[in-house]
This record gives C-alpha cells, sequence and structure tokens, in this order.
C-alpha cells in the first residue's frame, strides 16, 4: 500500500467534523436507569478482563510500542491479524462458565489500533487486516444471547496518532507530532458514539490514560464532563469508569482499582480515597494485561479465589484479567483457571454475589465477611488453612451459625463483640465459609 494506515487515519482526523456534545450539567444526577445499572454491577462480583489487539501478535503484553518500537512498522503488523480460531461462543461460554457476570475488553488500547469497524479511523481490525471481521460486534451480539454484560475499554491516550497532545509517554514512536486536541476529542467522541449506537446495550465504558498527563505543570483538561455527558446521554445506564489512580471525578459512575482491593495500595497505582460508588479491583491471573509469550507464571486457581473473595470482602467486584492469543485462542492456563473458579462459584456464588463488603472495622488476620444483601446473612470467609477457630469482634447477638455446604451447625462462643467461632467439621477448601443468623 501506498499509503500508511497511520497516515490514512491521520487524514480521516483532519476531515472529521465535530460530534455534537450536550452541555454538561453543573451536577450530575444519574438516572433512574443507571442507577438500576450501578446496582446490577455491585451485585455481579466477578467481572473478566480482556486485552486483545495487534499487541499479542508480537507476544510481549500491551504496552510493547512504548518500549522505541517504530510506529509505522509496528502497525505492517495489522497486514498479518488473522484470529482464525476466534469465537464469540467458546469465549463468552468459557467465560461464563467461571461465574462471571460481564466481560471488558479492549476496544482500543493505547497503540490506538480500534479492534471494531469504526468510520473515525482505518486503523481497525476490519478495514486493516485480512481478518476483516468486527469481533466486537461479535461478541456484543454473543454477550446478548448468552445473557453477559459488555463492557468497553476504551483509551484516552494515543501513541500513534499525531493529533494526541503527547504525554509522559510514548515519546519514542517515530510519528510526527502535530497535537490538536480539537481533533483528537472529535475523534474519540466519534468512536464512542459509534461504540453506544451500534454496539447494542453497553453496561460500561472503562477508560485508561488519563494519567499520561498527570506530571504536566499545569493540570491537563481532558474535558470528561462533557465526554461523560455524551455517553449518559447515548445510554443512561451505560455506568462511565476511570482508571485514573485519582478520587472520583463527577460524572462517574464506578470507582476503580488497579491490582489492589481497595483501601490498599500495595502495587502504587491504587492510593486514591475509597468513595461511596460501586467498586470494581481489576487484576491479572499471570503478570501482564496483553498476551506475552513468556509469562506462564500463572496464580493458582486456589489464590485467585482467595483473591475474589477478599476482593468481595472490600465491596467491590473483581475484574479479572486474560490476555487472548493472537490466534484468537484464549490460553489454556486461563481456561483452566475460569473453570476452577467456576466450580468454585458453583457451590459458594452465593456468599459472593449481592453481598456489601465486611462491616468489620479492621481485617481480621484470618480472612474476610461478607453480607447479603436483602436478608442479611453474615458469610464469614476463613482464607488461612491453619486456624481451627477464629475470633469475631461483631457487636451484634448471633443466633445460629452453619457450615455454608453442609448446613450442618457450627460450634460458637463468647458475646456480642467478642464471639469465638469453632471450625471443627466445616467444609475445608481455599475458602471455608460459615453462615452466621444475628
Amino acid at each position: 500500500m501506498t499509503t500508511s494506515f497511520l497516515r490514512r487515519a491521520a487524514l480521516a482526523a483532519a476531515l472529521a467534523g465535530a460530534i455534537s456534545i450536550p452541555a454538561p450539567a453543573a451536577d450530575y444526577t444519574p438516572s433512574e436507569e443507571n442507577l438500576k445499572s450501578r446496582q446490577e454491577f455491585a451485585d455481579a462480583g466477578l467481572g473478566i478482563f480482556l486485552h486483545w489487539g495487534i499487541y499479542s501478535m508480537f507476544g510481549q503484553g500491551e504496552w510493547y510500542l512504548n518500549s522505541g518500537v517504530n510506529a509505522e512498522e509496528y502497525a505492517k503488523a495489522a497486514r498479518g491479524f488473522y484470529p482464525a480460531h476466534f469465537n464469540a461462543k467458546e469465549w463468552v461460554s468459557a467465560i461464563k462458565e467461571s461465574g462471571a457476570k460481564y466481560i471488558c475488553i479492549t476496544s482500543r488500547h493505547h497503540d490506538g489500533f480500534s479492534m471494531w469497524g469504526t468510520k473515525q479511523s482505518p486503523y481497525n481490525i476490519v478495514d486493516a487486516t485480512p481478518f476483516g471481521r468486527d469481533v466486537l460486534k461479535e461478541l456484543a451480539e454473543e454477550c446478548e444471547r448468552q445473557g453477559i454484560r459488555l463492557h468497553f475499554y476504551y483509551s484516552h491516550l494515543d501513541w500513534t496518532r499525531p493529533d494526541y497532545p503527547l504525554g509522559r509517554t510514548g515519546h519514542d514512536t517515530g510519528r510526527q507530532l502535530a497535537p490538536d486536541w480539537e481533533s483528537y476529542k472529535n475523534f474519540m467522541n466519534g468512536q464512542l458514539t459509534e461504540l453506544l449506537t451500534d454496539y447494542g446495550k453497553v453496561g460500561a465504558i472503562w477508560f485508561d490514560g488519563y494519567w499520561d498527563h498527570d506530571e504536566d505543570p499545569t493540570p491537563f483538561d481532558w474535558q470528561l464532563d462533557e465526554q461523560y455527558a455524551l455517553i449518559h446521554s447515548l445510554q443512561p445506564g451505560c455506568l462511565v469508569g476511570n482508571n485514573h489512580h485519582v478520587s472520583v471525578i463527577p460524572g462517574e459512575d464506578i470507582q476503580i482499582f488497579e491490582r489492589d482491593v481497595p483501601g490498599e495500595n500495595k502495587a502504587g497505582l491504587s492510593g486514591q480515597d475509597v468513595g461511596s460508588l460501586p467498586l470494581e479491583t481489576c487484576q491479572t491471573m499471570n503478570g501482564m494485561w496483553g498476551y506475552k509469550i513468556k509469562d506462564q507464571d500463572y496464580k493458582s486457581t486456589d489464590d485467585l479465589v482467595r483473591y475474589l473473595v477478599r476482593t468481595a470482602g472490600k465491596g467491590a467486584n473483581l475484574l479479572l484479567n486474560i490476555g487472548p492469543q493472537p490466534s484468537g485462542e484464549l490460553p489454556a492456563a486461563a481456561i483452566d483457571r475460569l473453570k476452577g473458579i467456576g466450580k468454585w462459584m458453583d457451590s459458594y456464588g452465593e456468599t459472593i454475589y449481592a453481598t456489601t463488603g465486611s462491616p468489620l472495622e479492621e481485617e481480621p488476620e484470618w480472612g474476610t465477611v461478607t453480607v447479603k444483601r436483602g436478608d442479611g446473612r453474615v458469610f464469614l470467609h476463613v482464607l488461612g488453612e491453619d486456624f481451627q477457630s477464629v475470633k469475631l469482634p461483631m457487636g451484634a447477638k448471633v443466633k445460629k451459625a452453619v457450615d455454608f455446604i453442609s448446613r450442618k451447625p457450627v460450634k460458637f462462643s463468647g458475646k456480642p463483640g467478642d464471639y469465638t467461632i469453632h471450625l471443627d467439621g466445616v467444609t475445608a477448601g481455599p475458602d471455608r465459609v460459615v453462615e452466621l443468623t444475628l
């Protein structure tokens, strides 16, 4: 081809008209439909994250372009992207089997490549690859058939477009910079309009990349109020989340934490205060988000179950990531973990779905607590295998304690504020669960 996809994309940006954006309200008031979506999201417990794009072909993770690779050379990979084994039905079925209630997939990552047939740029899976299929459309239709919510990850930054105002990443991709915020903003809003118009009911837009300008000498104005208002005008029930690593910004409907349960900051990416919105923690099955051929260090099913439980104990959903292979297949190790989690959820899902987080002031060393929304049943999740009994500093009076699986009585002693729960005979596993009636 005589003209690269990236140059054609730049031309398309120059010719694109402005997107009409509704004026944002001074104070965002979520609609009834939005509040219903928030509750459904909060009750979901588990979602599956999918980081997939042409970066998977290099087997080096989703940030490969940022490692000194030339953007024009990188873009040539699109000509060989042919995920012949992609099967939306198989993907959604495997994910549903895990007990997950929603999927979040990268519609466009920082490398600028779009995974649907966008009209805003030819640099997309339909126009730039021999595969020529709109995988987001196929996934949206299959999610609708199987009753799984679909969320779209969308990058606020771009390492290939010349009109993106350069931030702290993507400096060595060789692109010819011509920063034009209005052009780039219109491009993004045009793409979001497509996703929210032509791809069915969208559960959430999951933004990433705000942090690319967090070291600017003056605050960068992403004009998020306008963008959020656009989303809510197109689909009032669509939730807005932003992995910006700061406190909630007006117009957002969920709060996201990366690689840490809310209130912890072991990875250094989640130091923000925990707000009152529905919460979500995103975490990887292995080490990377996108497919990395050398990264076969998958967490065990038991460890993933324990992480899911600890996340629920913080009142949050777990968004657990898989990096699909360039062939379009989910890695065998990921499929194995999905099956293992699903088997556990078949037995214990009731203690995760539609629950609130622990009412205890401090997380106990033995595990965590979830509370069933509606009927108030309390579930003690004992994650340590060596405990014979656990202390429960709960002020309410315990009427009854039973093993969640066998329904056999569990002995307890003490008084409100100082109970001891004895674990003899409680069903073994990565999470021993005792149900309390208060």
